[in-house]
């Protein structure tokens, strides 16, 4: 089969590889009809974060057509069925899957005891992301094998198309849970760092949750019409202060809620702190830029909540954690309990509340993955959204 293949940082090419097959009766394999470029695809394609091997597959995103199943996950799954498959692989039976903690399942990552030094305790498996989350083949392919498949999945109904549930695997329920976990009132102004796919995204779900204000923090301008459209109030951080223009927004007193939707590689360029980063992380002394958190850190209301649903890989230099500590910030985060979400999500899709598929610019063959790769990452051709056909 055909598949994109991670062989170096800024190399990942459209490679002939061995069809999965299944390994464990609870596996399904899945013949993909759409998959997807996810921002935090980037990450591993600029090589931040470690862990990746010379020929591992890429891609977390994705859905298709059940083909194959095991034994054990037969009264789940039937050949034919369509599925969206999550990016976080959960076994439905351990403590955490328990609590509907799927992105922190205890038994799905099969790099456990590497995880477990790194972190202290292991994390869920992820497709496509790195050997510390276990190094499992992604969906960037025309075959995904799908491990606990009996509960890593999806049904989707007939009269949907690809294009309208294909981010159930990720960016809707990262900026759904994103927002959720932020707790938001009716008086909230919610404050959303970054535009891309994962901030569309919250950006919606804050208002849907009820947010009085959603303010969106970007410089690109199709991102930034892009969030206007959804119905947020923008702020160009190339043109303006962020500061200042939040504090005009808010009375003075900065937003209750603030959410990084930017995680570890954040681009502002103007600024000493993330000069500092870029300088650190060019000696390896330092893996995060970290100028979205310190900005959210200063900018909150007090007793306000930070939502930080972008990835970190690493370490961090320059944090102000007595700001915050003394500013009595609450901090959630984490990947996300995709399963957690997915069944009310669905139902506002097919209610028609919101199609995801808003956010796609570019459809294109498998074979083009590699180009669009640097398209998406240098934000070339007003791209937001890369969506794949296999």
């Amino acid at each position: 089969m055909r598949a994109l293949v991670w062989h170096g940082t800024a190399d990942i090419r459209c490679d002939t590889v061995p069809d999965p097959g299944l390994e464990h009766p609870r596996d399904a394999i899945v013949k993909v009809t759409s998959c997807a470029i996810c921002g935090s695809d980037l990450h591993l394609y600029d090589h931040f974060m470690p862990g990746m091997e010379k020929g591992d597959i890429m891609g977390h995103e994705f859905m298709g057509e059940v083909v194959e199943v095991g034994s054990e996950a037969k009264s789940a799954l039937k050949v034919g069925e369509r599925v969206v498959v999550p990016f976080t692989i959960w076994c439905g039976d351990c403590d955490q899957c328990k609590r509907g903690n799927y992105s922190v399942c205890e038994r799905s990552n099969r790099n456990k005891a590497t995880a477990d030094k790194l972190f202290g305790h292991t994390t869920a498996g992820l497709f496509g992301y790195t050997h510390l989350t276990g190094g499992y083949a992604g969906g960037q392919a025309e075959y995904v094998r799908v491990p606990f498949a009996d509960r890593t999945h999806v049904k989707i109904p007939s009269g949907l198309s690809d294009e309208q549930v294909l981010f159930l695997g990720d960016i809707f329920p990262t900026g759904w849970q994103a927002a959720a976990q932020c707790d938001i009132q009716p008086t909230d102004t919610v404050a959303v760092w970054g535009c891309g796919p994962v901030g569309q995204m919250t950006i919606r779900s804050a208002l849907l949750l009820g947010a009085k204000q959603v303010i969106a923090i970007d410089r690109v301008p199709e991102r930034l019409s892009m969030a206007k459209a959804g119905g947020a109030v923008t702020i160009n951080f190339a043109e303006e202060s962020v500061v200042e223009r939040l504090n005009e927004l808010t009375d003075g007193k900065g937003p209750e809620k603030c959410i990084d939707a930017v995680g570890m590689e954040a681009h502002a360029t103007a600024t000493l702190d993330s000069l500092y980063d870029r300088a650190k992380q060019a000696l390896m002394l330092e893996s995060d830029r970290a100028h979205v958190l310190r900005e959210m850190i200063y900018v909150c209301r007090p007793a306000g909540t930070l939502s930080v649903p972008g990835v970190y890989g690493g370490l961090i230099d320059k944090f102000p954690f007595g700001m915050s500590m003394n500013k009595g910030l609450t901090w959630r985060m984490g990947q996300t309990n995709v399963n957690r979400w997915t069944d009310d999500l669905l139902n506002r899709i097919q209610e028609g509340q919101i199609d995801p598929s808003f956010v796609i610019t570019h459809t294109v063959g498998l074979d083009q993955g590699p180009e669009m790769y640097k398209t998406f990452r240098d934000k070339q051709d007003g791209c937001i959204k890369v969506v794949l056909k296999p």
